[in-house]
């Protein structure tokens, strides 16, 4: 078996367990965590999750980010003096993340139900963005919307509950839940 099905696997066994309805929104954030080379491999194998979900009597729900921030430079205004001089971009890193977060929260208020788990794919899609465009700043900004889990599918790595965005700087210490493709991980 491939680290992508050990996290498959993983993935089914703890959305089997039952759920905390009392649970604080950071609580309901599930990090499946695999090695960023792994990233193709798992979004081929995203509809298991789906099926993993549903095998557990829960509905499936997706929103994926990766190419939200080319969509959204694609149709600045000033899209072109950023290409030219990347240094003005900075500035304006902040609206995108507002509009990222209004968008996405947008897209879970149709979505969530307690009994869904809303799978985000694409957290790639931010790295390399500065300090101000961050995972843990999306999370932060959407949490208070997960009526039921967030499944966020996260290229890099978990030491406790510090997480690195394809590992390639300090992390972030969250309160999620890891889920890794460990064998005999504890869930």
């Amino acid at each position: 078996m491939s680290r992508v099905d050990d996290l498959i696997a993983n993935y089914q066994r703890f959305a089997h367990l039952p759920w905390q309805a009392s649970l604080a929104p950071a609580q309901r954030v599930w990090m499946a965590v695999y090695p960023p080379e792994d990233e193709r491999r798992l979004r081929l194998h995203l509809p298991e999750f789906e099926t993993a979900t549903n095998a557990a009597g829960h509905d499936w729900g997706q929103i994926d980010i990766t190419s939200r921030f080319e969509e959204w430079m694609g149709a600045h205004e000033y899209r072109d003096a950023y290409f030219a001089n990347p240094k003005l971009l900075q500035p304006e890193l902040a609206g995108f993340l507002r509009i990222l977060v209004s968008d996405v929260r947008q897209e879970l208020t149709t979505m969530s139900t307690p009994n869904t788990v809303i799978g985000l794919v694409g957290a790639v899609g931010l790295f390399g963005l500065g300090e101000q465009v961050r995972v843990s700043a999306l999370v932060d900004g959407i949490e208070d919307l997960i009526t039921g889990r967030l499944l966020v599918f996260f290229p890099g790595e978990v030491d406790q509950n510090n997480y690195r965005l394809l590992n390639a700087r300090d992390g972030w210490n969250y309160h999620a839940v890891p889920i890794t493709a460990d064998k005999g991980a504890i869930l």
